[in-house]
């Protein structure tokens, strides 16, 4: 049964983008594992950036190749404004019926450290400029966040520890039990997946039912079908991905795909440089090209002679999965760019700026994967997965707003440098922010009144709050 259930999934996979986000999140698990993060620590810092590269990249381009940040700073606003109401709003109305809470201490930390950024970057656009200083400055609030987090889990965790001394002190002391260190002697027979497991000893569904069966086998025949399709059809984008980014897991490795990622990566970063660099000379660009293709030449060698056909390197993982990470960074990159130079092009075509796309259409194809994600984490995770979901629609926009915004802001300052760099004037931004704010003004009240019980109430309060935002910039762009 479990073989038929993991053949029929593999089945109905939809698209290589898919795999893609498996790959960057296994590169990810990998990373902090290696770099000894506790789980708390990679959620606000790797997954942040994985989940969020599109936003930051968005903004940054924005900011440095187009010299107009009104896309940047609107497709970062529209999706935090998006995940921190619509993603929020549909987790609590559909989780309402379990009644299921969530941390108070964590929830209020998050709220307010979102709404302490967002007053810090609506007093930078009332000034109208900002020097190297305030971008850093600004910038340096993630990174007090994460020290926050950081100080609160192992106060937790110190708290936990202690507990668990008295517990089991007092345990060995009435009953004649040697002493427990920690909670964590009791070994893990009490912990449990957080998407619960499957029964291999219950059918998932009736096996005597001929008719049933046939039911399955077509749809599996059909989702086949499907599959093949959109494969053929993404080839010509997920092979460049597959050539250039190397992969290291243990059901994706092949050697000749290893050789030719680490050989190609660097001829690929330095097409990137080339384009990022302005009046360039041939020659220049020339010399660029032939230092990387000697640095692929040297890399793809070493592969070649450290690897085995038969399975990924076990030692030396590290620089494998740093070039992986930071490739599929350049990757992300890369689309973001496009992106945004088609928002400008289809908002020159058609009349309508660029910054109304990039609040709507940018951000909302940036955020979809939040609402899935979550949405599917809350519904199916019991009371932990709904805690994560929750956390992951503050944490996630508060990394895009400080770190998309923060490094753009860096940059710009940066080449004005020792002057300051002049923000671009977009009245529409204070609406934005002034909706956005009051979403979590709504959260922040609603939820402890309710005792912090995810509920319908809340759920529709938070989606009404961005239609009327919706409403009123449709209305806005249709008079003006």
């Amino acid at each position: 049964m479990a073989a038929q259930i993991s053949m029929n999934t593999q089945i109905m996979k939809p698209s290589a983008c898919m795999s893609k986000h498996k790959q960057v999140a296994g590169l990810k698990e990998s990373l902090s594992k290696i770099l000894k993060l506790s789980p708390t620590i990679a959620g606000v810092t790797l997954l942040s950036l994985g989940n969020g590269a599109s936003d930051v990249f968005s903004s940054i381009v924005s900011f440095t190749r187009s010299g107009d940040g009104d896309v940047g700073l609107n497709s970062v606003l529209g999706g935090s404004f998006f995940v921190s109401s619509i993603v929020v709003g549909v987790i609590s109305i559909l989780i309402s019926p379990q009644q299921i809470s969530v941390d108070e201490a964590s929830f209020v930390r998050d709220v307010i450290f979102f709404l302490f950024s967002l007053s810090s970057l609506l007093a930078i656009i009332v000034i109208g400029r900002i020097n190297l200083w305030g971008a850093i400055s600004f910038l340096a609030i993630y990174f007090v966040y994460v020290g926050t987090v950081s100080a609160t889990q192992l106060y937790k965790r110190k708290n936990r520890e202690l507990l668990g001394d008295r517990f089991s002190t007092s345990l060995a002391a009435s009953k004649n039990l040697p002493v427990l260190q920690s909670f964590d002697d009791l070994g893990d027979s009490t912990s449990t997946p957080l998407l619960g497991y499957v029964d291999e000893d219950k059918p998932i569904f009736d096996t005597n039912s001929k008719a049933s069966l046939d039911v399955h086998q077509e749809q599996n025949s059909g989702f086949s079908y499907l599959g093949t399709l959109i494969y053929i059809l993404e080839l010509p984008l997920y092979l460049p991905r597959r050539l250039t980014i190397p992969v290291v897991s243990e059901e994706r490795w092949s050697k000749p795909y290893a050789v030719i990622s680490v050989t190609l990566a660097p001829v690929l970063l330095a097409a990137l440089c080339n384009t990022q660099r302005e009046n360039q000379s041939s020659r220049g660009k020339l010399v660029t090209y032939m230092t990387a293709g000697l640095i692929g030449l040297v890399l793809g060698n070493l592969a070649y002679v450290t690897t085995k056909t038969w399975g990924p390197p076990k030692k030396c993982l590290f620089p494998w999965l740093v070039g992986g990470f930071f490739m599929s960074v350049a990757w992300t990159y890369i689309i973001a760019e496009e992106l945004v130079c088609l928002l400008e092009s289809y908002g020159n075509i058609l009349g309508i700026s660029p910054s109304i796309l990039g609040l709507t259409v940018l951000a909302w194809g940036n955020s979809l994967n939040d609402l899935i994600a979550n949405v599917a984490m809350a519904v199916n995770g019991g009371p932990d997965g709904a805690q994560i979901a929750i956390s992951g629609c503050y944490a996630g926009p508060m990394f895009n707003t400080l770190v998309g915004v923060g490094i753009s802001l860096v940059f710009s300052s940066w080449s004005e440098y020792p002057s300051s760099y002049v923000i671009p004037i977009d009245h529409s931004l204070y609406e934005t922010i002034a909706f956005l704010m009051g979403g979590l003004l709504w959260a922040l009240v609603i939820l402890p009144k309710k005792d912090m019980k995810l509920d319908r109430y809340m759920g529709i309060g938070l989606v009404a709050i961005y239609l009327c935002f919706l409403f009123l910039r449709m209305a806005m762009l249709l008079v003006f």
